[in-house]
C-alpha cells in the first residue's frame, strides 16, 4: 500500500493542499477518492494516474469531473512514499511546461532539505 503525503516548503506551507481547499466539495470529494484507490491498489489505470513523459520521474494524478480537468503532479520518494507538490485545472491538452518546472524544482527542494 502506497502512502501520499503532501509536499511542504520550507515555511511549512503545502501548495497542493490550498489548492485543493478551493475546490467545490464535488471536486475535492473526486479528488480524493482517486488519491485513496492509488493509495489502496498496487495496479491503477493510467487514467488516474501516469508517469509523465520527458519529466525528471514525474508522475500525473489525473481527476476528471465534468468538464473540469485537475493534475495533481508528483513523485516517489523510494517505492511507496508519493508527495504531490503542483496541482492545476487543466485548460489545454498538454500539461503546461511551466506546471512541470514548478514540481521539478519542489522535488529537487524536497530531496535536497530531507538530507540536512
Amino acid at each position: 500500500m502506497k502512502e501520499i503525503n503532501f509536499y511542504r516548503s520550507e515555511s511549512g506551507k503545502s501548495p497542493v493542499e490550498e489548492f485543493l481547499d478551493n475546490l467545490t466539495a464535488k471536486q475535492a470529494k473526486k479528488v480524493v477518492w482517486v488519491l485513496n484507490m492509488i493509495e489502496e491498489h498496487i495496479n491503477v489505470p493510467s487514467k488516474y494516474f501516469k508517469k509523465m513523459v520527458n519529466t525528471d520521474n514525474l508522475w500525473e494524478v489525473r481527476v476528471n469531473l465534468g468538464s473540469n480537468i485537475f493534475r495533481i503532479l508528483c513523485f516517489f520518494d523510494g517505492s511507496e512514499i508519493i508527495i504531490l507538490t503542483h496541482a492545476i485545472q487543466k485548460k489545454t491538452q498538454k500539461t503546461p511546461r511551466q506546471a512541470i518546472k514548478i514540481a521539478e524544482k519542489r522535488m529537487k527542494d524536497y530531496f535536497k532539505r530531507k538530507k540536512l
